[in-house]
């Protein structure tokens, strides 16, 4: 009688959170997540008591307090990053090397080499790096141990798409761990261990170690942060793990932009963007950079900048789209070597398959669906709806493609091509992806394509327009021209200017009925 109402609520809460009834648990999570007058001891309590499911559900749900959550395993000191380093070359030594994908052979292989010679320079003499073509010698005083776990971070990455279960075993989970904590300073080998993780988290299996190893509190507190790439990392690996309200399964490069909580609103559609070539699923689709005036910076004109403007406009303004962004990489990696087997993946034809597999993975089909593409990317949409649609298990992908917009894509090539192999083999494309739209009746959808008129600088002497208007004329539905170059053709200056207007007018048209509040 004399208890608390709010300790009584708390523990009526955590016992709906595990009851058997779904619609019950979703309900008493979020009101657990939305209730912001418990003490710190009754944190405490919660976070001892709740359920593998539960700490999920927490994690996934917006803005939710961190005191939720257990703070990580404690792991044993270590002397020094030599030892982090070691661990990892160990760990990636460890994994079967047969039969496994040329490139991860290769990137394996790489990452050992260079982490053996960084070892070696700590024993003494020079630390030589040759391996991505930029050789340079620097003494031991500045051995750069990140670039070797990033080599070795790379490398596992790789891995991780198909070894998940020998890295688990090989303690990876705690290795990468503790990678983390020590590299705080450096939020691009936090996010490649996110990716390491997301991957992992595709296979049921490993679901409970990973939550076990101390991941969710680490993932719920990087899904808060402001940048956008570090969230939707975190925000996919979380989707991942969370069997109870996503079905759906993200595999590597693709992310959700929108919604990355669990919510309530109904998603009624997609709406899928596909960068270029060069391009990135984040960097692609950020605001156009300009210097602001002294008047505007005295507004805060700059504050309201937005790293992806999928992400901060178009989810405003259609709630109940889902917004997904690809990424495919030009490189295969960050290093500037390259695989053996690398002209291959680069084809329309291998990344049209990749992407096909992963996107149907990820639900992409099931619900109406608007293409959102820029340069290349375009080429590769086309091949992707080409290719579905000879495809008798894609029926449903091309059933439901309501729209494609089409940012500066050379449907009829470009001169850029002849200044480089690759660029040739990318931007020419086949004849078939060509005249995608004029011979193929059975694709009815809306198409809108933007041209630009201005030239873009590619060094300090070269002005270009690298897409004339006449190449980025499918033929077929609007073109609208527009004064900006190739790089900003998909990087609106501001919300209210033509080119967002436009391109959401287009987009609620293609899903008229399905993108209303």
């Amino acid at each position: 009688m004399d208890a608390d109402p709010h300790e009584v609520a708390l523990w009526v809460l955590l016992k709906r959170a595990c009851s058997a009834n779904r619609t019950t648990r979703l309900s008493a999570v979020q009101e657990l997540a939305q209730n912001h007058h418990w003490h710190d001891y009754q944190y405490q309590t919660a976070a001892q008591a709740i359920d593998q499911r539960t700490a999920l559900g927490l994690a996934r749900t917006s803005q939710v307090d961190q005191r939720f959550f257990l703070s990580p395993p404690v792991l044993p000191w270590v002397e020094d990053r030599l030892s982090v380093e070691d661990g990892l070359r160990q760990l990636l030594a460890s994994l079967p090397q047969s039969e496994v994908d040329q490139c991860v052979q290769y990137f394996t292989s790489l990452a050992l080499r260079e982490s053996t010679q960084s070892l070696a320079a700590q024993r003494g003499g020079l630390w030589c790096f040759g391996g991505n073509g930029l050789p340079y010698a620097q003494s031991l005083t500045s051995v750069p141990s990140e670039k070797v776990e990033s080599f070795c971070l790379q490398a596992l990455v790789q891995h991780s798409k198909s070894h998940c279960n020998h890295i688990v075993a090989n303690g990876g989970l705690q290795l990468l761990q503790r990678v983390y904590q020590l590299r705080r300073d450096s939020p691009k080998i936090q996010r490649n261990i996110v990716r390491i993780i997301g991957n992992l988290a595709l296979n049921d299996s490993v679901h409970q170690a990973i939550v076990q190893s101390g991941w969710v509190p680490v993932l719920a507190e990087m899904m808060q942060s402001p940048h956008i790439i570090q969230a939707s990392h975190a925000a996919r690996a979380l989707a991942n793990l969370d069997r109870d309200t996503v079905k759906e399964k993200y595999q590597d490069g693709v992310y959700v932009l929108h919604p990355q909580c669990r919510t309530s609103q109904p998603i009624k559609a997609d709406v899928l963007f596909v960068h270029g070539l060069l391009g990135a699923a984040f960097k692609t689709w950020r605001q156009k950079d300009c210097d602001p005036t002294e008047e505007e910076k005295a507004a805060g004109a700059s504050e309201d900048y937005t790293e992806c403007w999928p992400k901060s406009w178009l989810a405003a303004d259609c709630p109940n789209l889902r917004v997904l962004s690809v990424e495919y990489d030009t490189h295969l990696s960050d290093w500037r070597a390259k695989c053996p087997v690398e002209n291959q993946r680069m084809s329309l034809a291998y990344r049209s398959r990749e992407l096909l597999k992963k996107l149907k993975s990820a639900g992409v089909g099931d619900r109406p669906v608007v293409w959102v593409s820029h340069s290349m990317g375009g080429l590769l949409v086309k091949k992707m709806l080409l290719d579905a649609s000879r495809d008798p298990d894609m029926r449903e992908l091309m059933k439901n493609t309501k729209g494609v917009m089409f940012y500066s894509v050379p449907h009829h090539g470009t001169f850029m091509a002849e200044y480089s192999v690759n660029v040739r083999y990318l931007l020419f494309p086949s004849v078939e992806v060509r005249e995608l739209c004029r011979d193929s009746p059975a694709l009815e959808f809306n198409v809108l394509s933007f041209a630009e008129t201005m030239p873009t600088t590619i060094g300090p002497m070269i002005k270009i327009l690298v897409v004339p208007t006449q190449s980025a004329d499918l033929g077929i539905g609007d073109l609208v021209q527009v004064d900006v170059d190739h790089l900003n053709i998909c990087k609106p200056e501001k919300k209210d200017s033509f080119l967002y207007k436009r391109s959401l007018q287009f987009i609620q048209d293609a899903l008229k009925g399905y993108t209303s509040h």
